[in-house]
């Protein structure tokens, strides 16, 4: 799982990070509206947790944005201010869930993992087609043209997850965490391995391909006919 949290008081967002690091879940930090809503858009994450007094943007308009962009991600807020107003008005927005400051972190770690299984019930197609490649998720069916064959669990994770994220870089410590687990011995040569089948799953493609973003991950692209 992956979360971006965006707070910009950093005797908060720290903490926070490292207590949901330390529950595997791993974590990106922003410390302003506009940082905020231009990493939320990246559309890359499990869960978004967001401050509504921040600067440079406030909170609620973080929201109207990335929802007004098509951003589906849950949204968690967190808000000093333990008004109905505030929280009306987010939920309104588009916000999933809230949280008044203070908060209890063993509280707030539940509804993060809530939030993010409610992402992958909802918003999950079972079959994505980006150019000529289509993956039929559940059952690892990929079909690249006029051919299609079932591939192995973990290459169709990781092809799912760039053709969800078409034009946006992927990490590979986010592919460690996601298709590997925290757990696992897996290292970053192991992603650079299974990357290297996935791209030959789709050299046949007129149109799609990975590619790889020195020092920052790949990104599936769709190229025009």
């Amino acid at each position: 799982m992956k979360v971006l949290v965006i707070e910009d008081e950093v005797g908060i967002s720290k903490p926070l990070c490292k207590m949901l690091e330390h529950s595997n879940i791993h974590t990106d930090a922003v410390y302003d509206g506009l940082s905020g809503y231009m990493q939320g858009s990246r559309n890359i994450y499990d869960v978004i947790i967001l401050d509504i007094m921040l600067p440079e943007m406030d909170g609620l308009e973080v929201l109207r944005k990335l929802r007004a962009d098509g951003v589906l991600t849950p949204i968690l807020l967190l808000t000093a201010k333990d008004t109905v107003d505030d929280k009306v008005s987010g939920l309104n927005l588009g916000a999933d869930d809230y949280l008044t400051k203070p908060f209890v972190m063993d509280e707030l770690i539940a509804r993060v993992k809530a939030l993010s299984r409610r992402r992958a019930d909802v918003f999950s197609p079972d079959i994505i087609t980006v150019g000529d490649v289509t993956l039929n998720v559940s059952g690892a069916m990929l079909t690249v043209g006029e051919s299609s064959e079932v591939i192995p669990a973990k290459e169709a994770h990781i092809l799912e997850i760039l053709m969800r994220n078409k034009d946006n870089v992927i990490s590979k410590d986010y592919l460690l965490d996601t298709v590997w687990g925290f757990d696992s011995e897996a290292t970053d040569n192991t992603v650079e391995i299974y990357v290297h089948y996935v791209r030959k799953r789709l050299a046949e493609s007129r149109n799609v391909s990975i590619v790889t973003q020195r020092s920052l991950g790949y990104v599936l692209r769709e190229k025009d006919d």
